[in-house]
């Protein structure tokens, strides 16, 4: 599944965001401590890179702990970035926050610090603004896209937040990258299938978690397949239509909305080493997607060159 929701008030949320950055002094970005790689967005990285960065792994409630740690130590060591944990619906983290932007661009006199705050949908940015700003300032849900606008939040304490809308990139170009994304709900519901979802997700739990799906499902021998997951899912929550087949859009919606709201247990979709081969992976189908391009359009002079000659 390659990613391409892209809606128009994505790009000119986008070229605000490049309109405002000169005049930034620290770039916060919210990330789903589930996938902190495929929720990173690298457009916002790329255009500033040369800012004191602060990425929130969110989430940590629902992330696997040892994998969230991986992660914490491979953003540390990017130039200029500094983590921290968060799971904001079980604990306050401004203290936290705010330390760390003063630690990063100590404030100036008569001057508030300008901090811009990302984040793809649903990793609980606009939650983290309510925070530290201690009420209700901007729309929360599980809707992608609440945000539309960017707006300004004087805290009040030398620290002036710029809220962002969440946004995706033009295209996603790693396809494990848009089933993640999809599975923990950043992307819109009805751009992607619960059915590719379900098998995407059934397929790695199986892999990676496969003691989870034996309690869950309470069963001592799990299916091999995705598939027979999915129907002996759908058996047991009674999704099936006449004959007794299991209805798999049925029991993919369920499953996918159980694995979002934790009841698997806590999970890491990615880690450095699997993001590192997949971005490899991707690396090379660009490469030879370029070739056939190259080609293609050499061909194609070829044969004007061929028909001028003929006209002659």
């Amino acid at each position: 599944m390659s990613s391409q929701w892209y809606p128009g008030h994505m790009r000119k949320a986008s070229n605000e965001m490049i309109e405002a950055l000169p005049l930034v002094n620290v770039v916060i970005e919210v990330l789903d401590a589930r996938i902190p790689f495929s929720s990173s967005n690298p457009f916002i990285q790329e255009l500033s890179a040369d800012k004191p960065h602060i990425k929130l792994l969110n989430k940590t409630d629902l992330g696997d702990p040892d994998i969230t740690k991986l992660w914490q130590d491979y953003f540390e060591e990017l130039a200029n970035t500094k983590t921290l944990l968060l799971d904001l619906k079980n604990h306050d983290p401004s203290k936290q926050i705010i330390d760390l932007i003063n630690k990063l661009s100590p404030q100036k006199e008569g001057r508030n610090t300008l901090v811009m705050v990302t984040g793809i949908h649903n990793v609980g940015k606009s939650s983290l603004i309510n925070c530290l700003a201690g009420k209700h300032i901007t729309k929360t849900g599980d809707e992608p896209a609440v945000t539309k606008g960017q707006q300004k939040i004087n805290l009040r304490n030398g620290i002036m937040l710029l809220d962002t809308p969440g946004i995706l990139w033009p295209k996603i170009e790693n396809p494990q990258g848009s089933y993640r994304l999809g599975t923990t709900g950043a992307i819109k519901d009805t751009a992607v299938s619960y059915e590719d979802l379900a098998f995407f997700a059934a397929e790695f739990l199986l892999e990676a978690y496969p003691q989870r799906l034996r309690e869950r499902f309470n069963v001592e021998e799990l299916p091999r397949t995705e598939i027979a997951l999915l129907e002996l899912i759908g058996a047991q929550r009674g999704c099936l239509r006449a004959g007794g087949k299991v209805d798999l859009e049925r029991v993919s919606t369920i499953f996918i909305n159980e694995l979002r709201a934790g009841l698997f247990g806590p999970l890491g979709f990615e880690t450095p080493e699997i993001i590192e081969i997949e971005m490899q992976q991707v690396a090379i189908l660009k490469a030879e997607k370029a070739e056939r391009e190259k080609a293609r359009l050499e061909n194609a002079a070829a044969r004007r060159r061929k028909a001028k000659s003929n006209r002659k």
